[in-house]
């Protein structure tokens, strides 16, 4: 019997399936189908990489800025950044087993809200720690006098809890919207944006896509842009007085350059999404080049911890120091562990003459 409902979620799947993982047309056809495999390949790659090194690096950079460290205003930014992109990554075993099943969507409707919800969050998180990171370089350096007034350890938390709370606010789309539905072919994780109604759902698409672009990319960008070209002139004129740009700083530039050459592409490919409701011409485009897009997206979970120990030399340092630091303490327990096992299995005239006469003065004959 024939189902309009499910015609609705063939189009909107079809058409708007490209949005946070779910790229990639089901047709049997086979015109272009080697090329989609080959970009599915180059994802699941990418989402293996980002997973091994975005776990152990942002890990091994919570753990430094957490335990090992001063702790200092930089190091709470560094530590918030690097705690977005940890649990970002702890999610992408999901979204490579949904590749890998052609996607198919195996983990129930409350796993697609929250994988969704975690990658947008993550997006948002990092986007505006580093816009907060940008506009701190601009205030201690430029400002410096009013800076050691107001820059404390005690406001930064609370302006990474800021962020945080936005961050989550805007990723609520994530969990209304998202849903399941099971096809003729398999079970896929979708934008469900409106049940039966393509007008609605195009409205709210457009309405999500722009709010994300805005404030997920345009407006942070040119804020950290201002505040970049801003540092840039003050430089140039305090050159006489021998002031050099940091480390910190180099790294927060590296860093935010990353950021933007692996978000940028997926923006765009958002943006020509949107085409599809009133054309298919960027179908094909889209089915190629979202899934490369959106895995350069991800990949960027695990640059930032790469640029901490490449950049930064305090960074360099304390890595150095704590890597030191456990192996003493590593071979120093192994060296007493060996120690006691040899001292209680030796004979008696190997553990010493008190224990040799003790054990003599009770053997009976």
């Amino acid at each position: 019997m024939h189902d309009p409902a499910e015609d609705y979620v063939h189009y909107v799947f079809e058409n708007y399936s490209f949005d946070y993982f779910e790229y990639g047309d089901f047709e049997t056809a086979q015109h272009g189908y080697v090329q989609r495999e080959v970009s599915h390949i180059i994802s699941v790659v990418l989402y293996s990489v980002s997973f091994v090194l975005g776990v152990l690096g942002n890990g091994l950079v919570i753990w430094v800025t957490a335990f090992k460290s001063k702790r200092t205003v930089n190091s709470v930014w560094l530590q918030n950044l690097a705690v977005a992109d940890f649990v970002f990554v702890l999610f992408l075993p999901v979204s490579i087993d949904y590749v890998l099943r052609d996607f198919h969507w195996q983990f129930g409707r409350a796993t697609c809200k929250i994988n969704s919800f975690v990658s947008v969050t993550n997006m948002y998180a990092s986007v505006l720690f580093l816009m907060v990171i940008s506009l701190d370089r601009y205030i201690s350096l430029v400002h410096l006098s009013w800076a050691r007034k107001v820059r404390t350890v005690r406001r930064a938390w609370v302006v990474c809890g800021v962020v945080w709370g936005v961050a989550v606010a805007l990723s609520g789309p994530a969990l209304v919207f998202r849903d399941t539905v099971q096809l003729r072919h398999a079970t896929v994780c979708f934008n469900n944006f409106h049940d039966n109604d393509a007008d609605l759902a195009a409205a709210r698409h457009v309405a999500m896509v722009t709010v994300r672009t805005v404030v997920g990319f345009l407006l942070p960008f040119a804020a950290i842009t201002v505040s970049g070209v801003l540092i840039t002139t003050w430089l140039r004129k305090a050159r006489a007085r021998l002031v050099r740009v940091s480390s910190f700083s180099r790294m927060v530039l590296a860093v935010i350059l990353a950021f933007f050459l692996c978000w940028a592409p997926f923006h765009v490919f958002s943006l020509m999404e949107l085409t599809m409701h009133s054309s298919m011409q960027l179908h094909a485009v889209l089915q190629t080049g979202f899934p490369l897009a959106t895995s350069l997206a991800f990949f960027n979970s695990c640059v930032n911890p790469v640029l901490y120990v490449l950049l930064g030399k305090k960074a360099r340092r304390l890595l150095r120091q704590s890597c030191l630091e456990f192996t003493k303490r590593s071979l120093r327990e192994l060296s007493q562990s060996v120690s006691a096992t040899e001292s209680l299995s030796a004979p008696p005239s190997m553990a010493g003459p008190e224990a040799a006469v003790e054990t003599l003065a009770h053997t009976t004959v």
